[in-house]
Order: C-alpha cells, then structure tokens, then sequence
C-alpha cells in the first residue's frame, strides 16, 4: 500500500481551513449565509439557482423535456451559481436551500412561492406536478422511485468518494482511490445488469429515474467526469454505454447540459436562460462574437 500516513485523529477534531483539494476555500463544518446577496427573479413560473454539475444538470434536462412536450407551464429562469464563488452562501440562496447546494429551486407560480431544493425532490416535485415522467401504476411508479433514491443514495461514493480521491484530493492515496473505484464499478454493475434487461433503467419506459442517473453515471462512461473512462473500463458495461447513448442523443438531453454551464467548448455554454431563444442567440462563442466587433 503507499502513501501509507502516520497520522492519528485528535480526541477533538480542529477545523483547518485550507486543507487543500479542489474545493477547499468553500467547503466549512457550519450551515447558514456568509454574506447578504439577494437572489434575482425573472420572468417565468420557475426561477432555478444552479450550475452545470450532474445534479444541476439532473433540473435543467427535466425542464427542457417539459418544454418538449409543449408544456408551457414549466417555462423558467436558470440563474448562474458560481459555487467556487461562494454564491451558494449568500443569503437568498440559503432561503431558498439551508443546505447551499445546488439547484435550488422557486415555483413563484404559487402563493406564496414554494422553494424546493434536493435534486431528486425537483424532479419528483416537477414529475408530479406536470404529470410527466413518472409511471402513474403503484407498481412502475415504486420502480422508479427506487432507482432514483438509489441514483441520490449510491452517488456519495462516485462523487465525493472517487471522484475527489481520484480527480480533487491534493495527492492520490491508494486506499481510497482503490476503495471507492470498487463500489463505483459494482455501482456500474448493477447499472448494467438493470440495463440488460430493460431498455430504461426502471422498465420500458424513460422517466426521471433515468435522468437522475444518466447525469451522473451516463456521462461517466461517456468520459465526461473525472478524464476517469479509461480507468473504470467503461467499455465493459455495454449496456450502460447503450443506455447512456440514446439518452444523450435526445434533443432535451442537448439543451439541458448547457444550461448554466461555465467550462468546455464556448458553443455548450449557456451561463444564463431565460428564453428558449437564448440557445440560438446567447451561448459564449455568439457572445464572444457580438464583443469582438
């Protein structure tokens, strides 16, 4: 085993706050705002706080497959979140969710607006409200509510556990890395038993089930989390890889992932929408355009 430690766990933990990694100047043991910013209000039903993490992505991919649909109702605003920034501590934002994560939700088509904030309780809260995405028999509808408690339980252990030992941890430690890959392989598993099976993740049907665990683990074998492809061997999971694929192909899937998303190519960055006509009109490489002349 190397990087063996001698350290040993003081009788009372000590916060240190730069403890290095990635994220160190933003993470904190405390709750609750750091400093006053209120929180902007457009013009739609729904004002979602986000960023283009794979929970970020989980809302605006529900949102753009409403609108698929000519939902009209599920019109929104998503609003940048800069989370290296600290946004996600100002305290509008913790109004709208104590917990500073992100997305964070308001239905203002209510009154008073109903905030709702944990991904998987937005796509559930969207599902039931328009109806869509979400089997209507006791037994379909408790199959996919399985499978997306299972996306919201199992996670944990791809993002915080492998994916910050093996792509954000200040050095690469063997014990964790070595741990986490193993359940996140049996994760994928488990994914492609499922999936060996059924053309959806919970049946023959696509359902928020499916987005919630495409935004994480489809895009993992489809290379886009942690350069870590290569080293999960996400080739082996054919079924995934299939799953993952025709979900991507999907038009709603393409505008979904753009949304409030701050890196890649400039043409996939959508940092603020507030119309549909924001994909054709507003993404950097159009704004970079209109600057340079």
């Amino acid at each position: 085993m190397t990087n063996k430690s001698d350290y040993k766990p003081p009788k009372v933990w000590t916060w240190i706050s730069e403890n290095g990694g990635t994220f160190a100047k933003i993470n904190r043991p405390i709750a609750g705002a750091t400093h006053d910013k209120p929180l902007p209000v457009g013009k739609h039903p729904f004002q979602l706080y986000s960023l283009a993490t794979p929970n970020g992505v989980k809302v605006t991919v529900m949102f753009e497959e409403l609108l698929q649909m000519n939902i009209h109702d599920a019109e929104y605003d998503a609003w940048l979140i800069k989370i290296r920034d600290g946004d996600q501590f100002g305290n509008g934002f913790v109004e709208v969710n104590p917990n500073s994560k992100i997305p964070a939700l308001l239905d203002h088509s209510l009154s008073p607006p109903i905030r709702v904030f944990e991904s998987g309780n937005i796509l559930l809260y969207l599902a039931e409200k328009f109806g869509a995405f979400l089997p209507q028999s006791t037994a379909e509808r408790s199959e996919c509510l399985s499978w997306l408690f299972w996306q919201m339980g199992s996670t944990p252990y791809l993002g915080g556990g492998f994916g910050h030992f093996y792509a954000y941890a200040p050095s690469k430690m063997e014990y964790p890395i070595d741990r986490f890959t193993m359940e996140t392989k049996r994760q994928l598993d488990v994914l492609n038993r499922q999936l060996a099976i059924n053309d959806y993740i919970s049946g023959a049907d696509y359902n928020i089930a499916d987005i919630a665990i495409w935004a994480w683990y489809g895009q993992l074998v489809l290379g886009r989390l942690y350069k870590a492809a290569e080293f999960l061997d996400v080739k082996s999971y054919g079924h995934v890889l299939r799953w993952a694929k025709s979900i991507d192909a999907r038009p709603a899937v393409l505008r979904g992932r753009m949304v409030n998303r701050v890196s890649g190519i400039p043409e996939m960055q959508l940092r603020e929408r507030h119309d549909a006509d924001d994909f054709k009109t507003n993404t950097q490489d159009k704004i970079a355009n209109r600057l340079s002349k």
